[in-house]
């Protein structure tokens, strides 16, 4: 909501001295989020003055139309002589009143004007349009041609109203009352603790029997319709300066006098209204529900198919309207350009349901001022109020006659009250404000306030959401200020703190941003036609997703039961952007559904729930269990002088998982493995053991390439994926701190050659075990395959041993001995023997 300051003064006498800064950091401290104060014309600088087109000069053989012109503007060149003008525009004639910038002068953006040669010709100013003043669209696209009454030489600065302060307002859903110049002048006044000019105290005539005739067939959609009718409004009249430039301040674009009139009092009363070309509207208005299929072309030209929850305005030929949305183009108000205007309007000002508007404005797609107002909530008593205002407007600036018919349906209604105890507000904000602090302010927002220690509390009808007992707290809270409440730390128990599963998910994260990962937080949602491109099988447990009552994105209707889809997305997206050295890592829940589908029972509100109530929520959730995954792409080293570089591989996403299972304090177990969206001779199975028994909790390796295919991921791009809270389970929690031996370490090279086929995982495990306690570690650090030396279908793998003891210096029998050992046992078991 955009609030001229000029304008608010109107309603509120403000003092002088105060500025839009000023009154913004008063509405923000009452709870109104004002984003700005824009300073209109700060760098305006004259002479600007208003000028009489004299003569036009058309000049020949220039690329576009140039017009060498002489104007009036009385004495404010100081010579009284006619000024002469070079423009390009052609919307003015010989005769036009104008707008004239004078040398010496600077326009907004801080264009200084002087006299120059252009087009052959001296130019002495300009003559400006509304963009070069900063005003906004006028509907003109032209030069800016005033009223004819104008008097010459006038200053326009001033004429214009070019020097305001508009102030921004972010109005949030509930304070629908605060998208008016009323409203927002309501909380100003409250404030600064001056009186309100309400401009909704109107004497307003009672309805009667000669009004427009109007039948109201859904009073719950519609509780209020008031119609007037206004006669004789002269064809030619325009909107004058001031009421174009104060739509034009709150970001509306002049149309014609009656559209602009009602736009006007919608701005200042927040009641929106629509104008009726009279002559085009057949017989009796009504209010009621569409008719499944039912067609209107709205004012903006687009045929639109109703739906059986919309609530439409009608005629005798159907809908004419989409009721608190938008008009219909058959009853539309002619332009006073056009040769047969618009002469009889009736005016329509009516209160609808804010639910029903909400749902037609979404199904069409459909956001208008009007539905923007009627969905947060619209004063219903100020509809007549508002009629009258434009009924008083028309006749005042159009020569038109209002009739005395009045017509008023109304649904029986009563004021909303509320009992509320009076120091509650004290017990909400811990401040103890007192009775008459309450009362005061609930009465300077409108309430009426009766009783003592409980008060009955009538909300004023501009407050919808005004419901309940806390609504009213807190408006004695946020008018007191909420800069006045007391800061207090909350004091925890000592010897608590982060949780182990929440120390374990920070350090995962740490080590995993060492090793030069970027963490990318992903929404959960996933459209289930990801498995497919994931090459899951069609019974593979993580096609089973729960999917949403309510989904965000019709095409992400399910929670992930992956972190892979998030992650690779975030992969596709950075490398389409010209970030191709990629390595992305996510730690987050994954939701698994429960075999037994259970519906969760809603939690009391009067007191805390029961361990067995809570118990029975959770057995309602999905598992969810922490997930941790990571994807690389391109380089993972980067070449310079110190080498060639090295790209991403599979090793990497597998080490990846062992660097999180080390943080974990638990033992993995890597072995090949086949699954899903990796290739399956380039992935590796992630194992732990727990209660005696092996489990898979996740993968790592080389994408397949028909997944990397499907889902436009750069080549040869890796991944792993790890059930944290597994790891978590089986890990030792203690921290380890490194030992650090006093004693040389006794290094043995090993090359045993195997067949093809065996994994050098189980390899080196067999040489681990058959070494014994004085392995200190090991490392494969060649891997050689050559025909005629090893013959065909065998490799040879080369280990460095690293052999230590704890309390004495080993002998080379020893390291020897337990070599011998690794390669024995090696042998036994894969059929290893020593390369000689």
């Amino acid at each position: 909501m955009r609030v001229p300051l000029s304008w608010l003064r109107e309603y509120v006498d403000l003092p002088a001295t105060q500025t839009g800064r000023d009154v913004q950091a008063k509405l923000i401290s009452a709870g109104l989020e004002v984003e700005t104060v824009e300073q209109l014309g700060h760098d305006l600088k004259g002479p600007l003055v208003v000028g009489q087109v004299l003569t036009i000069e058309e000049l020949e053989g220039f690329k576009k139309p140039i017009r060498f012109c002489t104007v009036d503007v009385g004495q404010a060149n100081g010579t009284g002589e006619p000024q002469e003008i070079v423009c390009g525009a052609r919307n003015f004639v010989v005769g036009d009143k104008v707008v004239v910038v004078l040398p010496g002068a600077t326009l907004p953006g801080g264009f200084s004007i002087s006299a120059r040669k252009t087009y052959g010709r001296t130019s002495h100013g300009m003559i400006c349009s509304g963009d070069e003043l900063g005003m906004g669209d006028d509907g003109s696209h032209g030069i800016i041609v005033l009223p004819p009454e104008t008097e010459v030489g006038k200053d326009a600065i001033e004429l214009l109203e070019l020097v305001d302060e508009v102030l921004d307002i972010a109005v949030t859903a509930n304070r629908g009352d605060c998208l008016s110049i009323r409203g927002v002048a309501r909380e100003a006044a409250i404030a600064y603790g001056l009186p309100l000019s309400d401009p909704a105290l109107l004497d307003v005539p009672g309805p009667n029997a000669f009004g427009y005739p109007v039948k109201v067939l859904d009073p719950v959609g519609c509780d209020r319709f008031t119609a007037r009718t206004v006669t004789g409004l002269s064809p030619e009249a325009r909107s004058p300066l001031w009421l174009q430039r104060r739509l034009q301040k709150v970001g509306m674009r002049p149309i014609s006098l009656a559209v602009d009139v009602t736009n006007y009092v919608m701005m200042e009363l927040g009641q929106p209204l629509h104008a009726y070309d009279r002559s085009l509207v057949q017989g009796t208005i009504g209010v009621r529900r569409a008719e499944e299929g039912e067609k209107i072309v709205t004012l903006d030209g687009v045929t639109r198919t109703l739906h059986a929850e919309d609530l439409v305005i009608t005629d005798e030929r159907g809908p004419i309207g989409l009721a608190g949305v938008m008009g219909g183009a058959n009853t539309e108000i002619a332009d006073h350009t056009e040769a047969e205007g618009t002469t009889d309007i009736v005016i329509e000002a009516a209160h609808f349901n804010a639910v029903s508007i909400a749902r037609t404005a979404r199904r069409h797609k459909l956001s208008s001022e009007a539905s923007k107002r009627f969905e947060r909530g619209v004063d219903p008593q100020a509809a007549s109020a508002a009629a009258q205002r434009t009924v008083d407007l028309l006749v005042l600036l159009a020569g038109g006659t209002a009739e005395a018919g009045v017509t008023e349906v109304t649904a029986p209604s009563a004021p909303h009250t509320i009992a509320v105890a009076a120091d509650h507000p004290d017990k909400v904000a811990g401040v103890e404000y007192g009775r008459e602090t309450v009362v005061r302010r609930l009465q300077q927002v409108g309430c009426d306030v009766y009783g003592q220690d409980e008060l009955i509390v009538t909300v004023p009808s501009w407050r919808p959401d005004l419901a309940e007992v806390n609504d009213l707290a807190e408006e004695v809270i946020r008018l007191e200020g909420y800069e006045n409440l007391p800061s207090t730390l909350p004091k925890p128990p000592s010897g608590r703190g982060l949780t182990h599963r929440q120390r374990l998910h920070r350090r995962v994260g740490r080590a995993l941003a060492g090793a030069g990962y970027v963490e990318a937080p992903n929404y959960p949602f996933v459209s289930e036609q990801v498995f497919d491109q994931l090459g899951l099988a069609a019974d593979d447990p993580a096609r089973r997703v729960v999917r949403l009552a309510n989904p965000l994105n019709d095409e992400e209707p399910a929670l992930r039961t992956s972190l892979l889809p998030g992650l690779l997305a975030a992969l596709r997206r950075n490398d389409g952007r010209g970030s191709h050295d990629l390595a992305l890592f996510e730690t987050g829940l994954v939701f698994l559904p429960r075999e037994e589908q259970r519906a969760a029972v809603s939690p009391p509100v009067d007191r805390r729930p029961t361990d067995e109530e809570i118990a029975e929520l959770d057995a309602a959730l999905p598992e969810q269990p922490r997930h941790v995954a990571v994807v690389l792409a391109g380089a993972r080293e980067q070449a310079g002088w110190w080498g060639k570089g090295r790209p991403a591989d599979w090793a990497d996403a597998v080490e990846a998982a062992r660097a999180v299972a080390r943080e974990a304090g638990a033992e993995l177990v890597v072995r090949g493995g086949q699954y899903g969206p990796w290739h399956p001779g380039r992935c590796a199975e992630l194992v732990i053991v727990a209660d005696g028994a092996e489990r898979v909790v996740g993968h790592a390796g080389e994408l397949h390439p028909r997944v990397l295919k499907a889902l436009g991921l750069p080549a040869r791009s890796s991944a792993m994926e790890l059930d944290l809270d597994a790891l978590e389970r089986v890990g030792d929690g203690a921290p380890q701190a490194p030992s650090i031996s006093t004693f040389p370490v006794a290094t043995q090279d090993v090359a045993l050659v195997v067949d093809t086929f065996v994994p050098q995982a189980d390899v080196e495990a067999a040489l681990r075990e058959g070494a014994g306690e004085l392995l200190e570690a090991i490392r494969l650090f060649d891997v050689y395959e050559n025909a005629e030396q090893l013959g065909d279908g065998r490799k040879s793998l080369a280990y460095a041993l690293r052999f230590r003891a704890a309390d004495r210096t080993l002998t080379v029998d020893e390291a020897s001995a337990a070599r011998d050992a690794a390669v024995a046992l090696a042998g036994e078991r894969t059929g290893a023997v020593l390369r000689g």
